[in-house]
């Protein structure tokens, strides 16, 4: 029968409720209890369960106490009175009897209450049995069970910490998967070391809890007296089963970690690819000993954390390679440049050996002029990081022989695609003349430029560009246009690479405001911004590379006597000459002349003509501001050949013979030079001063 109601089945505090129903059929009898008149009958088996004889039995249940216990006894009657008031149909507890030689017996009985139509109790008929061999069989079951799920939890969390470090990318990330609270405590280890052999040596990375570091062992020899050496000796696991062993074994440690209360301690060795990486030990204050399949765990886990650790030290050491060969292609130094204030920052990503081809570079150039560049190659290996490095050396060589932005951007592409590589290359060359203060600028399929004003508000430049490097000559594509920025006393041109501005779920355009909006909000500073803005890239991570190029132009302390702006331009390279004329306008209209700025393009137009249309070689073109009594603009074209230029009449088809003429009415004064094995053809234009 079932209970409808509150359960009246009872066991001792010191038993479960609810055993399984095991029956002791060859020692069991049954009862059957009249309420109305109080006689409780029994039958032989009854008598034998209580170890009673029939004659020492007279039918009243009070008679039982010789052999229940008081304590016993209180509890069956409560048990027995609750059941009758609440209801029930049925009960049942196991008690203890004691038997006539004095021990101690465990007892079941099973109740059923008869009632009558109104409810009242009348009856109680049920069985009584010896328990004492199921009672033991089922705590060895439940020991059984706690040990099993003990075991599980144990292998869970092997499981759970093997699975964690799956994740673990470097030693730290090792070493911080294991002292999680969630991790190896949950084994009942109070505290750990661990260390890794170095050099014949074994160096601790880790130990806890905070302040039981031992001195003297942060590095030590694998041939002391100490448990992680002898581990690392062995290559077999070492368990400490009680202090006594701990203190014999080792006595030159034991001394040091009393304070600890160290009862047991278990060390094994971190075996990767058959050789000994280090050691790790656990350490316990609330256990002796250690089971076989503790001990199998232990081990188990041991080799998981050899495997982890070996990875993260594989991790570390490639990506020092790697961070190695990429700080090796960039430049060294970054030269100072009189009238600005430059800053540079790299940050690399996080993917190990796989590193990106981003660069940065920044190239004195003569006549106070500096190039500035930013570029990208495709891909996150060293073959990438190669293919920077050559980049990064042919573009200051091209830069540094005098050429165009332009033309610099176009050779680079060429040198690109004849390097035979499937790579290609975004980049920004930016070349500026800090006197002036006019930039121009060359786009390859990178991202536009930056302008920081003093007050802090911050632009984007558009800059119409071409195709990236590499590709524009695959497809033929070699004109780049130039663009041309005015950069006034105080002003910061900001280059990147697209890993300061990409985010993952925002397109190009919303990654630059937020960029736009960061750079207003910073330092005024160009080194402080610079690391504002890396440390931004840190903490929002990312698997591509950043480069960051900052550029200052300095406020003067003093007047200066004017400006002075050069360009190289090679015989046969018309976009040279179209660079040329643009630098020319660009620079006389940010000087301050641009009333005279056609006349003076004009002529120097035709003195760079000259120059290369009766010389076998280039063309060099000097501007610069001369202050005096008046102040002028002076354009100087040299080139290599000794010849005077003469003044001749023109032709009967009229194309030629106007060039000298040309100047001489559009100059206030002009002239020519002897220069080494050369000349240059000089002229002046007497210009306002700038309000």
């Amino acid at each position: 029968m079932v209970d409808r109601g509150a359960s009246a089945l009872s066991l001792p505090d010191d038993w479960p409720a609810h055993p399984d129903p095991i029956l002791a059929l060859n020692r069991m009898g049954t009862f059957d209890w009249d309420l109305d008149n109080g006689v409780f009958h029994m039958d032989a088996q009854a008598h034998e369960v209580f170890d009673l004889r029939p004659d020492e039995y007279d039918g009243n249940p009070a008679t039982l106490a010789v052999r229940v216990p008081p304590p016993e006894g209180y509890r069956l009657d409560g048990l027995v009175s609750r059941a009758m008031k609440d209801g029930s149909e049925n009960y049942g507890t196991y008690f203890r009897i004691r038997c006539r030689d004095g021990t101690m017996r465990w007892t079941h009985t099973q109740g059923y209450i008869r009632r009558d139509e109104t409810g009242r109790p009348r009856r109680i008929v049920g069985i009584v049995r010896v328990a004492t061999e199921e009672l033991a069989e089922l705590q060895q079951r439940r020991e059984q069970a706690a040990d099993d799920e003990a075991r599980r939890q144990q292998t869970s969390v092997v499981q759970l910490t093997t699975a964690a470090l799956a994740h673990a990318r470097t030693i730290q990330d090792v070493i911080d998967v294991l002292k999680d609270t969630h991790g190896l405590t949950h084994l009942g280890a109070t505290s750990l070391v661990m260390g890794l052999v170095e050099a014949g040596r074994i160096r601790l990375v880790a130990e806890g809890p905070s302040g039981s570091f031992v001195p003297g062992t942060l590095i030590t020899r694998i041939d002391e007296q100490y448990p992680m050496s002898e581990v690392v000796r062995t290559l077999s696991p070492r368990f400490i089963e009680s202090p006594e062993e701990f203190a014999d074994s080792y006595p030159v440690l034991w001394p040091h970690i009393t304070d600890l209360h160290i009862t047991s301690a278990a060390y094994m060795p971190l075996i990767a690819q058959a050789r000994p990486i280090g050691a790790i030990g656990l350490l316990y204050n609330d256990r002796r000993g250690f089971t076989t399949d503790e001990r199998n765990v232990l081990v188990a886990l041991g080799s998981s954390i050899a495997q982890s650790l070996q990875r993260a030290m594989f991790y570390e050491q490639e990506k020092d390679l790697a961070s190695g060969l990429q700080q090796a292609m960039l430049p060294r130094t970054i030269p100072s440049v009189p009238g600005a204030d430059v800053a540079v920052r790299y940050r690399s990503a996080s993917l190990g050996r796989d590193i990106g081809g981003d660069w940065y570079d920044l190239i004195p150039l003569p006549g106070g002029r500096v190039g500035a560049v930013i570029g990208d190659v495709q891909g996150h290996d060293t073959h990438a990081a190669a293919v920077m490095g050559q980049l990064r050396i042919v573009l200051r060589a091209y830069a540094a022989e005098g050429h165009t932005p332009a033309t610099v951007m176009a050779r680079a592409s060429v040198f690109l695609h004849e390097l035979d590589t499937d790579r290609f290359a975004t980049c920004l060359y930016a070349e500026a003349d800090l006197s002036t203060g006019v930039v121009q600028v060359v786009r390859a399929g990178h991202i536009d430029p930056l302008v920081r004003e003093p007050g802090g508000a911050c632009r984007r430049v558009s800059v119409e560009g071409g195709l990236p490097l590499g590709l524009s000559a695959e497809f033929g594509q070699l004109e780049y246009p130039v663009g041309t920025i005015e950069l006034d006393s105080d002003h910061t041109l900001l280059l990147c690479t697209d890993g300061l501005v990409e985010q993952p779920g925002t397109d190009l355009d919303d990654g630059m405001q937020t960029l736009t909006a960061l750079i207003a909000t910073g330092p005024k500073d160009v080194r402080d911004l610079a690391d504002r803005l890396i440390d931004v890239a840190e903490e929002r991570g990312g698997d591509d590379d950043v480069a960051l190029l900052l550029l200052r132009r300095r406020v003067l302390d003093a007047p200066q006597p004017g400006g002075r702006l050069q360009q190289h331009v090679a015989p046969g390279d018309p976009e040279a000459l179209t660079a040329a004329r643009h630098m020319i306008r660009a620079a006389v209209r940010a000087w301050g002349s641009a009333d005279r700025a056609d006349e003076i393009e004009l002529v120097a137009d035709e003195l760079i003509t000259n120059a290369l249309m009766h010389t076998e070689g280039s063309a060099v073109v000097t501007l610069r501001v001369l202050a005096g009594s008046e102040r002028r603009l002076r354009v100087e074209v040299e080139d290599s050949s000794s010849a005077l230029p003469r003044r001749r009449e023109a032709g009967e088809s009229g194309v030629s013979g106007r060039g000298l003429l040309l100047v001489d009415l559009l100059t206030d004064v002009w002239g020519v030079e002897a220069r080494g094995g050369g000349k240059a053809v000089w002229c002046e234009f007497v210009v306002p001063e700038r309000p």
